[in-house]
């Protein structure tokens, strides 16, 4: 029984550290991942950091090799299906804020301000119950259910050269105290049988 106790306590712990407000994205761009995919040799890296606490969502990008030049990028969401398909715009239009644009390789960090309007699309506000509020209750759902993909559209591919679905990195620390607590399972486990 206490065996149990220490068990749920330690899982309890887990369960706490991971409503962290810190939640990070990835995604990895390429060609074949946009809709329709295409043979695009570009490449990129995308990671999206969200604090819900503060209400920011740092967006940071490397792309290279693209076969036109930068035009807009941003991040579409929700896709009727997690992980395929096609949305709107939810973020900035006509592209991020100082998105480096008119080249075929580069890198991009900027931290949004999710209660301001204008990191939002328009259209996506009004959508979403016409407040930043809703904005950004809409934004997070779609990153939670893999419903959101950050694309990088260019001169060649104006629809979208290259994007990735945003997928959510496990948190070390719950990973960890999970870890811990199996361990401490196996231990108990084998002094009990030896005993």
């Amino acid at each position: 029984m206490k065996l149990l106790t220490t068990l749920f306590a330690i899982m309890g712990s887990s369960c706490y550290l991971s409503a962290s407000t810190i939640i990070i994205y990835q995604a990895s761009l390429t060609g074949p991942n946009e809709s329709p995919t295409n043979l695009s040799p570009g490449i990129g890296t995308a990671l999206v950091t969200i604090d819900t606490l503060l209400h920011t969502m740092q967006v940071q990008v490397s792309f290279s090799g693209l076969t036109g030049t930068t035009m807009a990028s941003h991040i579409h969401s929700p896709t009727p299906t997690p992980g395929t398909g096609t949305a709107g715009v939810a973020t900035t239009t006509p592209t991020f804020t100082a998105f480096p644009l008119g080249v075929t390789s580069g890198t991009y960090d900027h931290t949004f301000d999710l209660t301001l309007a204008s990191s939002y699309n328009p259209a996506f506000v009004t959508a979403n119950g016409g407040t930043t509020a809703g904005a950004e209750a809409a934004l997070l759902a779609g990153l939670a259910a893999d419903d959101a993909y950050l694309n990088i559209h260019s001169s060649t591919f104006q629809g979208g050269e290259i994007r990735g679905f945003l997928l959510a990195i496990p948190e070390p620390a719950t990973m960890g105290l999970t870890g811990l607590a199996l361990a401490g399972l196996i231990f108990a486990q084998r002094r009990r049988i030896s005993a």
